[in-house]
């Protein structure tokens, strides 16, 4: 079988959607070496996040000729390369799919990861907005096959682009092999020596920006004196407001934002946390909570969206307008060691049905479906 993918976050986005790229063809490449996987970029950038693309000879990197007028080829022109190349199924990773694709004859598949631009309009700005309702509402239409990150999703597919709920199926993420491993004392002591970090500390990651909500955990944090909290993730605007509240609440000495972590260094920042809290409001699935609980982390999440899905029955969760239950679930994880140990054995345990094995199945069998339905 010839797998063709639109890989431009493969290559370029070094976040969420990128992650889930990359770890999606290089795990089926690993468990299904016989097919071959053409990654279709408008341009490729050297990381040592794409190391997987020397491992595998199956895997074959195609960008344009010219540099120029590189989005209409990710639009439209790619369709000549994915002819030339005998692609049989194509797949969009992160919610688009090429202009005209159903004329070629070639069928399709694209990821769903969210529709928070219909569901939270007011975080986007009006143009982005009507891009993307766009792009989703094509893609859903044309796609022979949607694949949805979360069930959660798929419900908000359903009822917000009138989808047919038959059409989707949902195949959930996994995050990076790496979260299992088990970094030494020494490796953990390197790391925070190396971001200046307590010893002790509560931890969340994700882009500081006004959906991830980190708000309610500063204004959570203003009941306790001595507790540090780590904050991963890129600022946006939205972390000025956040700085300002620290400073009329004098936790300034409590909060510390750190950006530009490499990736090779979120496991053992992950592992020295005491707990990890996540309180975004909307996501399509929550990797972080994966990257927590396969780390060996307690961790607290926000109700309202698929966090559910992602943390599983003994993770904590609350309102995310609700600082006051936050803060007081802060309280009992980290005042009750017997809690936090029994939240870690089982968050771990829960984190094994997010495995490569059934995962790659459960894509491979989305595939063939397609592929074999008339």
């Amino acid at each position: 079988m010839k797998i063709g993918y639109d890989a431009k976050r493969a290559f370029l986005n070094f976040t969420g959607l990128g992650n889930y790229s990359r770890w999606l063809v290089s795990t089926l490449a690993q468990q299904y070496p016989e097919n071959e996987y053409y990654l279709y970029t408008p341009k490729a950038k050297n990381s040592d996040r794409l190391g997987f693309l020397s491992v595998f000879t199956q895997i074959h990197a195609v960008a344009p000729r010219r540099n120029l007028f590189t989005a209409v080829w990710r639009t439209t022109g790619i369709i000549k390369n994915l002819k030339k190349d005998g692609i049989g199924v194509f797949h969009g990773l992160s919610h688009e799919l090429p202009y005209g694709i159903p004329k070629s004859g070639i069928k399709t598949v694209v990821t769903m990861h969210d529709v928070i631009s219909i569901r939270y309009p007011e975080y986007f700005d009006r143009i982005s907005r009507a891009i993307y309702r766009v792009k989703l509402k094509y893609a859903c239409r044309v796609a022979d096959r949607i694949v949805s990150v979360s069930q959660h999703t798929k419900d908000d597919i359903v009822a917000l682009l009138g989808t047919d709920p038959q059409k989707i199926t949902v195949v959930y993420p996994n995050c990076h092999p790496s979260f299992l491993r088990v970094c030494s004392t020494e490796e953990k002591q390197a790391v925070l020596k190396k971001y200046k970090l307590p010893p002790e500390y509560i931890l969340s990651v994700g882009t500081v920006e006004e959906r991830k909500n980190q708000w309610v955990l500063i204004n959570a944090l203003t009941f306790y004196s001595d507790m540090k909290l780590v904050i991963v993730g890129k600022q946006t605007a939205y972390a000025a407001g956040i700085k300002k509240r620290m400073s009329k609440f004098q936790l300034n000495n409590q909060v510390m934002f750190v950006d530009n972590v490499h990736f090779d260094d979120l496991p053992a920042i992950y592992q020295a946390a005491k707990l990890f809290v996540y309180p975004s409001r909307y996501e399509g699935f929550g990797l972080p909570i994966l990257e927590a609980l396969k780390s060996g982390t307690a961790v607290i999440a926000a109700k309202g969206s698929c966090l559910e899905e992602a943390g599983g029955p003994d993770t904590l969760y609350f309102e995310p307008d609700d600082h006051i239950e936050l803060a007081e679930k802060i309280h009992l994880v980290m005042n009750d060691p017997a809690l936090r140990k029994n939240m870690i054995a089982k968050g771990t345990e829960y984190s094994l049905n997010f495995n490569d094995d059934k995962l790659a199945a459960e894509m491979m069998a989305v595939y063939n479906q397609v592929l074999n339905h008339a």
